[in-house]
């Protein structure tokens, strides 16, 4: 992702696009979307056992984003896509412009039964830096911003929970504040799939570049998580 930022300097965004100004997007996906995970080898869109949750997060490059929750145990299914802002059906040349308003996003469905709220979001703040804006290592521009979008009130107040467990800790070592948007998915908009090579990446190229890195900095838990 590197290279092809270098590529694609000029339309990299440093503010978010109005939705006025955002481009116009298509009725329908441009791409065919790949039926399972090459790792878990569930279905990326479902149907899953009933009981499964669906959060989706964004922490930078999703490639190496999506590798840290399907290693998660409990975890059903992961797929990488856009979302957070305006084009309808995006592609990833669109969202790589700045001019779409979408980060790159994981969906992550998962057994609460086996692993809870708290542990997958534990995963997301420790996975990557959560202070940086709208950037993430030398990945730069909109699509980069760490964001948590949830899907029910419990993730809702583990979210909110853990982030204000884990800021007097990244204080603590020297942080700045924490930038993740945090919001229902309701109010983030659709969930568009990526493209299929963008699908377990780094499942399909094990050397594929990952910028993915934490701070080093532990989050804790909630009493009771």
């Amino acid at each position: 992702m590197t290279y092809l930022n270098s590529l694609l300097g000029s339309g990299l965004r440093s503010t978010m696009v109005t939705r006025e100004r955002a481009l116009a997007g298509r009725d329908g996906y441009a791409h065919p979307i790949a039926p399972t995970h090459t790792v878990l080898g569930t279905p990326l869109q479902g149907p899953w056992p009933e009981g499964t949750r669906v959060l989706y997060v964004a922490m930078g490059c999703f490639w190496g984003a999506e590798r840290a929750f399907w290693q998660l145990p409990g975890v059903v299914t992961t797929a990488v896509g856009y979302q957070g802002g305006f084009t309808p059906y995006p592609s990833y040349q669109e969202v790589c412009t700045g001019m779409t308003g979408h980060t790159e996003m994981v969906l992550v469905a998962y057994d609460p039964a086996v692993v809870s709220d708290t542990d997958v979001l534990q995963r997301f703040w420790e996975s990557h830096d959560p202070t940086q804006g709208y950037r993430q290592g030398n990945d730069i521009g909109t699509q980069y911003r760490s964001a948590i979008f949830t899907t029910t009130p419990e993730q809702a107040a583990a979210a909110l929970t853990t982030r204000d467990a884990y800021a007097p800790r990244l204080a603590a070592a020297g942080y700045g504040q924490i930038t993740t948007e945090i919001r229902t998915a309701d109010e983030a908009g659709a969930f568009y799939y990526a493209e299929d090579y963008h699908q377990q990446y780094l499942d399909k190229n094990p050397d594929g570049y990952c910028g993915l890195g934490g701070t080093g900095v532990s989050c804790p838990l909630p009493t009771g998580a």
